[in-house]
């Protein structure tokens, strides 16, 4: 019997269609594994469940979060197995449903987390070191660490602040507080796939979609309450590639370009996280009726 499916896939695959399908069918509960769908008026551009597709299931970790509030990766996990034992407890079955590998893995795989708390100065003071002489935060990193360059990616500046973060205060090498403990969970994974060209072109439709439904408006009216540009809500992907526009110094199709471009990128490193050669997810190609594949396999773990 099976404790808890994840569903994995890169952006615009089709995740949350199926999630909801299975989650009817299965008399189960969504747990978003998205970290840009836990913040609030962020709809549009993190593509999250509309109004009446929330009504129609139970979802967890959806709108939690203020753009301007800090969230770290051990407190999704936290709120995560919250979620998922709660659920459990209901006796319904939990999904956890998103793109981003880090907050799949860290529950699936039960990853030890260092529980630093943030020291925004510290971050400040390391961003502004960052700026004045770009790289040195990584080099600096790993003086401190040689283990955490195989962990971090030097290009990933937020993960090297917060590597740093977590060496510098508690005075122990970043890569040492890290490891993992497996849930007590029975855990399904499906990933969803299709072909890459194909999934670029739905990517180009959807995100012309979203501005036709006012994606810029949208930032606008976070940038109107008052969310800087140097807020890691506002960082997010759809987001950040219209800070020319709205600052009047780019055109529209320059910024929705660059969202194009970006999510392909995008897509490409949610790849490397759900590997199509792990053989701990199930992939089914979108193409080819995943929800009638899923539920059957579904069924045959039960039996």
């Amino acid at each position: 019997m099976t404790d808890l499916i994840a569903i994995v896939g890169p952006t615009g695959v089709g995740k949350t269609v199926l999630a909801l399908q299975l989650a009817q069918a299965l008399d189960g509960e969504i747990v978003s594994a998205d970290s840009r769908q836990i913040y609030r008026y962020m709809d549009i551009g993190t593509a999250k469940p509309t109004p009446e597709e929330l009504s129609l299931v139970p979802h967890h970790l959806v709108d939690v979060l203020d753009p301007d509030e800090p969230f770290s990766l051990a407190e999704f996990q936290e709120r995560a197995y919250a979620a998922i034992e709660d659920i459990l407890s209901r006796r319904k079955l939990p999904f956890l449903v998103g793109g981003t590998g880090q907050y799949v893995r860290a529950v699936v795989e039960g990853w030890k987390i260092p529980r630093v708390p943030p020291d925004e100065e510290l971050r400040a003071r390391l961003y502004a070191e960052e700026e004045e002489n770009a790289g040195s935060l990584y080099d600096r990193l790993i003086a401190l660490d040689p283990a955490a360059g195989d962990l971090i990616d030097r290009r990933n500046v937020r993960r090297v602040v917060r590597a740093l973060e977590v060496c510098l205060k508690s005075g122990r090498p970043f890569s040492e507080q890290r490891g993992k403990s497996p849930p007590p969970y029975r855990i399904v994974q499906i990933g969803l796939t299709m072909e890459r060209e194909a999934l670029y072109t739905r990517i180009d439709a959807r995100i012309e979609d979203m501005v036709a439904r006012g994606l810029v408006q949208e930032v606008q009216d976070l940038l109107d309450r008052g969310y800087k540009w140097d807020l890691p809500a506002m960082s997010s992907l759809g987001y950040i590639q219209l800070k020319d526009h709205l600052s009047g110094t780019g055109p529209l199709e320059e910024g929705v370009a660059l969202i194009k471009k970006e999510t392909r990128r995008f897509i490409r490193q949610q790849y490397n996280w759900f590997r199509l050669t792990d053989a701990r997810i199930l992939w089914l190609d979108v193409t080819q009726d995943p929800y009638q594949a899923a539920l059957a396999h579904l069924q045959e773990g039960k039996q």
